[in-house]
């Protein structure tokens, strides 16, 4: 039985989410047609040279003009501007969806530009490593891995369905969430963790009484798992935080208030209040295990194709 949902996606930007959706596409069958587009020219060749997809467009226009699904993997700064390039060859009834990890400015962005008989359902796959482009994508990269839908007001209730479905042939768990607490919660679980590592990564940089060679060699796993989440992509997290803003700048408030305590229970010796807290922090580790989200196995369970999550 065929498992196909849509018969032609086109995927615009071919970075490690797009080249990872072709694969996971290919794998299960869902889709008769996968096209590619990406405005770099070098990237496109790549894309051609390993067979990501069954054609790779040499225009947006091209790329879009047949499709039933299109799909923006582009910074998130960069989807209003693609979504008003692409507008006037999209086709009657077709979906138009994104994999951005800010949602609210990706809704205010995009929506003015999509046609009234087109689709526009955002959604975020939290899915992700250090690397990019056409060659770093993987098949498995979904697998069991969330997928949030983040419909728009009025959002056709069989095109959300038919993109659910999409994202399960992918391999993953799918839930559906507003805008507002979608930018809140990855504020917590993402952006402001990213934006303390690449914190941290810099104070080493900047802290001349420990060279690089100190660094290097004898980098226990927290401040390797630093610098494997400051490695990401600099555009896409760039545009993450301003198109964030709020939601990071309130949990970075939050963050400073507990790292304030934390500074205190130190300097007066209350080790007390140190015990408790890094008890009630390590619930949450155990929590993720649980919940299937990584494993107890050395080195976190990460192989060479797990990493940042955006």
């Amino acid at each position: 039985m065929s498992t196909q949902i849509y018969d032609r996606i086109t995927l615009i930007g071919l970075g490690l989410i797009a080249s990872s959706m072709a694969l996971a596409i290919k794998r299960a069958g869902l889709a008769g047609r996968v096209v590619g587009y990406d405005r770099d020219a070098d990237v496109c060749e790549t894309a051609r040279e390993i067979g990501l997809c069954d054609e790779i467009s040499d225009s947006l226009h091209s790329a879009v003009q047949e499709a039933d699904l299109v799909v923006l993997c582009v910074p998130v700064g960069a989807m209003g501007e693609v979504a008003a390039a692409m507008a006037p060859a999209l086709k009657a009834g077709a979906t138009v969806s994104d994999v951005g990890s800010v949602k609210q400015a990706v809704i205010d962005a995009v929506t003015p530009h999509i046609p009234e008989n087109v689709h526009f359902i955002p959604a975020h796959p939290i899915a992700g490593t250090e690397h990019s482009g056409p060659a770093a994508g993987f098949a498995e990269l979904f697998d069991n891995r969330w997928s949030l839908i983040v419909p728009t007001e009025g959002s056709d209730e069989t095109a959300v369905a038919q993109l659910q479905h999409l994202w399960e042939g992918m391999g993953a768990n799918v839930s559906v969430m507003d805008a507002g607490h979608h930018d809140l919660v990855l504020a917590v679980t993402s952006h402001t963790p990213h934006l303390i590592a690449y914190t941290m990564v810099g104070v080493a940089d900047d802290l001349r009484r420990v060279t690089d060679s100190e660094v290097i060699k004898y980098s226990a796993a927290g401040f390797r798992d630093f610098t494997r989440i400051a490695a990401s992509d600099p555009t896409m997290w760039r545009d993450v935080f301003l198109s964030n803003k709020e939601a990071t700048l309130e949990i970075l408030g939050r963050f400073t208030e507990e790292l304030f305590a934390l500074q205190r229970a130190i300097r007066t010796g209350d080790g007390d209040t140190l015990h408790d807290y890094f008890t009630r922090t390590r619930a949450i580790r155990r929590g993720i295990i649980d919940a299937g989200q990584d494993t107890d196995a050395p080195d976190f369970g990460r192989g060479s194709k797990v990493g940042s999550k955006a």
